[in-house]
């Protein structure tokens, strides 16, 4: 882009030290805000928060209910990526072009993958409560 250009914006200065922590901070704030427009994402986390009580209901181990939340997060993170390739397929393809298609499939499929392990972890917690396993 040239200097002349009304949507030129230099590149910002790098920011070093305990500053930077707090402006990666910033950063992935700004992300969560940016995922909460997905609606799949607000799904998510409205079935994690029903799987928490589910749990807690149960008396899921404070160890069952800790890994599940790392299998949250670990979804939490393919749907963001999964959010971020869509966000550039759609700016770099505006018209349909089988790349675009292949990425936004590709991106599904990891969130698809972390969707299913969350399911059979609770599916195996909720086997093993009622002695079902």
């Amino acid at each position: 882009m040239k200097t002349d250009d009304p949507h030129f914006r230099p590149k910002p200065e790098r920011i070093t030290g305990l500053r930077h922590v707090f402006a990666a901070t910033g950063y992935s704030l700004a992300g969560v805000r940016r995922l909460w427009n997905e609606a799949a994402f607000r799904h998510i986390v409205l079935a994690f928060a029903a799987c928490v009580v589910l749990l807690i209901g149960i008396g899921a181990s404070w160890s069952q209910v800790c890994i599940f939340l790392i299998l949250f997060l670990a979804l939490v993170a393919a749907e963001a990526l999964n959010t971020a390739v869509e966000c550039l397929v759609d700016h770099l393809a505006p018209d349909w072009q089988e790349f675009a298609r292949d990425a936004k499939d590709l991106g599904s499929l990891a969130t698809m993958c972390l969707l299913v392990a969350n399911g059979l972890y609770l599916g195996t917690i909720l086997f093993q409560h009622f002695d079902l396993i």
